[in-house]
């Protein structure tokens, strides 16, 4: 019996949240009125959904030792383990998160504490443990290269990609091209942003075209208030987006992501379902502010899918 549901490898940061007038235009300007601070961070945020929903979840991570206490003191309140999280003599990584009126915003990110992460033999016996392994994009490519092998040689069984930025946010910093060329014959679950999707695919119609091609088993293109699309085999199943008054859409695809593993990979739920689920998970957390301002319960989910 696996020790951990989920273990979640990657990005652990300290959010900047600027809410703004409005968004600036190049060489435009803007006035910021209120600016408060979180942890959040891809690995950080599904890990943190996936706990949420009562699902025994780890962090593989590293922090500077200026944001050590704050991000293990968040991450063991939502009781998530943090025995595998790396303190280096580097700054903690951050982003900056500048939010518009209407909740949409630009991330800025920097700091080179995710960038230094690199995975030994004990953190690859900790993701063994684990029902599904869960990283992103933004994890260095040593990282994910390490995952894919780890997935090749069926020491981990289960492997969920987030395609979390476009090819050119990643250059230098997250996964190459070449690794997720490699990663597309082991993943169990790939989830790609539009944005994301037209720099690595080209676009939505393409990508869902690349994936079936190279049997990708369960795959979701997130598309914003257009909702989702879902891919099992060659089945694609669209998933409408809810309608909820918008505070915040930080977090949002995390949030998604979170709700397709807990129902899609360790519920079994039918794909129509389990996005139906992700998308109120989302919706749901973007009436707060922040990354993971409103992170539901299942109870919470299952009672918003019932007033729909």
């Amino acid at each position: 019996m696996s020790s951990f549901d989920v273990v979640t490898v990657g990005s652990a940061v300290i959010d900047h949240i600027y809410s703004l007038s409005n968004l600036p235009e190049p060489d435009g300007g803007a006035f910021a009125r209120e600016h408060t601070t979180d942890v959040g961070g891809v690995a950080a945020n599904v890990a943190s959904g996936l706990s949420e929903f009562g699902n025994k979840t780890g962090i593989i991570t590293r922090v500077g030792g200026d944001d050590a206490a704050e991000t293990e003191a968040d991450l063991h309140a939502r009781d998530i383990d943090r025995s595998r999280i790396q303190v280096g003599s580097e700054e903690s990584s951050y982003t900056l998160i500048l939010r518009g009126p209407d909740g949409v915003r630009m991330i800025v990110a920097g700091g080179q504490s995710i960038p230094n992460l690199r995975l030994d033999a004990r953190d690859i016996e900790y993701a063994s443990d684990a029902n599904v392994v869960f990283t992103s994009a933004y994890a260095p490519d040593e990282v994910v290269s390490r995952l894919v092998t780890a997935r090749e040689q069926h020491e981990i069984s289960t492997l969920v990609f987030d395609l979390a930025g476009p090819l050119s946010e990643l250059e230098g910093r997250g996964t190459t091209p070449e690794t997720i060329d490699r990663l597309l014959s082991v993943v169990d679950l790939f989830v790609v942003g539009e944005v994301a999707a037209r720099s690595y695919f080209g676009g939505t119609d393409e990508a869902i075209a690349t994936l079936t091609q190279q049997n990708v088993p369960r795959a979701a293109i997130t598309q914003g208030s257009n909702g989702a699309r879902l891919l099992e085999g060659d089945t694609v199943t669209d998933i409408p987006a809810f309608e909820v008054d918008v505070t915040d859409t930080t977090g949002a695809g995390d949030t998604f992501t979170a709700g397709l593993i807990h129902t899609w990979l360790l519920n079994d739920y039918a794909a129509r379902n389990a996005g139906r689920f992700a998308a109120a998970t989302a919706a749901l957390n973007c009436t707060e502010l922040g990354a993971r301002g409103n992170l539901p319960s299942e109870a919470d989910v299952q009672e918003f899918l019932e007033m729909r």
